[in-house]
């Protein structure tokens, strides 16, 4: 009788033997992902992942703004299908999300930047790969035809910039996305009192979290040299270590850069070409004017300038001046599929995530990006359902209201 009254209302779960995926099912949220990720990672690693600049003003207010907007929901609409398709630079795309470039991916995970190409393939993503990436334009196109676009800075050697450009048109990379909110680098301070530098400096600090940490220690210890690999490709230095790379890198920034240098480059370039770091209506009424494709909505992060403004705040009055005319991409503070929903709601065209993804990778490896692509997919069509919005055009600025305490 005890026995047939628990089998009707009880069911075993399977025991799951892949340690990533258990992993996973313990996680509800990115935000259970980052406890995992930091859990597994060396302090210095993960610190170098989660942090931003100084204070971390501009960090907490990515993710605070998106808090501080609620949705206005509309009822008895129909929800019966949830169209979440939209396009990007006019190429169709499941939901509006594109992965962000990272800098020194493989810190996370050894396959790193393949990884979440790979990832980013089997739902029909872009990705972006980092000119601080650790995995060459090469690397990634031998194992992902998907859409693929490539970021750089604007360095000093114009040859080195004008070689990797090569390099990825040749690999047929598809966008060419130009990072233009570093200058020089920000005092990212985590990294400072942890004594932290890419490549890490060996001391005992690092090899004492390295044994507390053994799983991510072997897999990094017996994993292939990391290096930055676009550039090592590139660049003629003195070897092409790592540390060799990151002291050369480090004296490229140009303070001087200029919009006659997005001029130069775009002459480098078929396809479309972006600006990422965009953090005003003047500097998008400007990139709208010389006529380029896009823009990215970016502040790093919160990783370079501090205090400077909260990207969903910036979304709407970017979109009133030059909505319409190009690509608005909403990159900054994203970990719902609800934050994709107000960013469109509020002007933009589609949404990147770069942190997200890294905590999936360092919890889980690639499974882990594609639980933070799927989580974001699954948010964005339940609350367009719960706002009563059965497709993104449909994502309109009624929908959304700023709290008012």
């Amino acid at each position: 009788m005890i026995v047939d009254t628990l089998k009707s209302v009880m069911r075993f779960r399977r025991p799951e033997l892949n340690a990533a995926h258990r992993r996973l099912q313990k996680a509800a949220s990115i935000e259970d992902l980052r406890a995992i990720a930091q859990r597994r990672l060396p302090r210095g690693v993960f610190d170098y992942i989660d942090g931003g600049a100084e204070d971390e003003v501009a960090l907490d207010r990515n993710t605070r703004a998106f808090r501080e907007l609620e949705f206005v929901p509309r009822v008895l609409r129909d929800m019966g299908s949830i169209d979440t398709s939209s396009q990007i630079l006019g190429r169709e795309v499941p939901f509006p999300l594109i992965l962000a470039p990272t800098g020194f991916t493989r810190i996370a995970c050894p396959d790193g930047e393949l990884a979440v190409a790979r990832a980013a393939q089997r739902v029909g993503l872009p990705y972006s790969l980092s000119t601080m990436g650790t995995r060459s334009a090469a690397e990634v196109a031998a194992v992902s035809g998907g859409w693929k676009w490539f970021q750089v800075y604007v360095w000093r050697d114009r040859g080195l910039l004008q070689d990797m450009i090569a390099r990825a048109a040749e690999s047929d990379f598809d966008v060419l996305c130009i990072t233009v909110d570093v200058a020089m680098l920000g005092r990212r301070e985590r990294d400072v009192r942890r004594g932290f530098t890419l490549p890490p400096t060996m001391g005992f600090d690092i090899i004492w979290e390295g044994l507390r940490r053994p799983g991510w220690s072997l897999r990094f210890a017996f994993s292939d040299p990391i290096s930055f690999a676009s550039v090592a490709a590139s660049a003629d230095t003195q070897g092409s270590t790592a540390v060799d790379l990151a002291e050369f890198m480090n004296a490229q920034f140009d303070p001087s850069l200029s919009w006659e240098d997005i001029d130069w480059l775009r002459s480098l370039w078929s396809g479309p070409v972006i600006i990422k770091g965009v953090q005003s209506v003047a500097d998008a009424v400007i990139a709208r004017d010389q006529g380029l494709d896009g823009i990215v909505l970016s502040n790093h992060g919160g990783r370079q300038l501090d205090s400077a403004p909260a990207i969903a705040d910036l979304v709407a009055p970017v979109a009133d001046k030059v909505g319409g005319d190009l690509e608005i991409v909403c990159d900054g503070g994203i970990r719902r599929g609800g934050d994709i929903v107000k960013a469109l709601a509020l002007g933009a065209t589609s949404c990147m995530i770069g942190r997200p993804y890294l905590y999936g990778l360092a919890a889980a490896g690639e499974p882990g990006v594609d639980w933070v692509i799927e989580h974001l997919h699954a948010g964005m069509r339940r609350d367009m359902a719960l706002c009563g919005a059965a497709s993104v055009a449909e994502l309109t600025g009624e929908l959304v209201a700023r709290r008012s305490s």
